[in-house]
């Protein structure tokens, strides 16, 4: 027997003593407030990152010119920055990207698949690991 959403809903609804618009609200709020604290996450630890490879720390918070220090730290040349523009292309480019920048702070195959499924830890790791930066070719 399949539960129809529109059913779920109603029976999550009154389980909790809301209406449908206070119930939307609350799970809106919460993904938002979600969303607003991993994202602050992976800035600090992006501005971590960038500090440890010596590039300025605010460019983490800059939209395009972050993609640009994180192409320098991984030793990509300049023009990469139209694979991330270009659909499905933009995946390979930041899982290589990802990879250039764990191996710069030398971390194997094995970290860069955790930065990929699970940044929210592995990005943290990375920003407060002792390892030095290392440029890597």
């Amino acid at each position: 027997m399949m539960i129809n959403p529109v059913e779920l809903l109603d029976i999550s609804t009154r389980i909790m003593g809301m209406r449908k618009d206070e119930f939307a609200a609350v799970v809106g709020g919460v993904a938002g407030c979600t969303g607003l604290c991993v994202g602050v996450v992976i800035i600090a630890s992006l501005w971590r990152i960038f500090s440890k490879a010596g590039q300025p720390g605010w460019a983490a918070i800059i939209p395009i010119y972050n993609l640009f220090v994180m192409m320098q730290i991984c030793n990509k040349p300049p023009y990469w920055m139209v694979f991330f523009f270009i659909p499905f292309v933009n995946l390979v480019a930041g899982i290589l990207m990802a990879n250039a920048l764990s191996r710069s702070f030398g971390k194997g195959v094995g970290f860069t698949v955790g930065m990929i499924l699970l940044p929210i830890v592995f990005y943290p790791l990375l920003a407060m690991d002792n390892e030095p930066y290392r440029r890597v070719d």
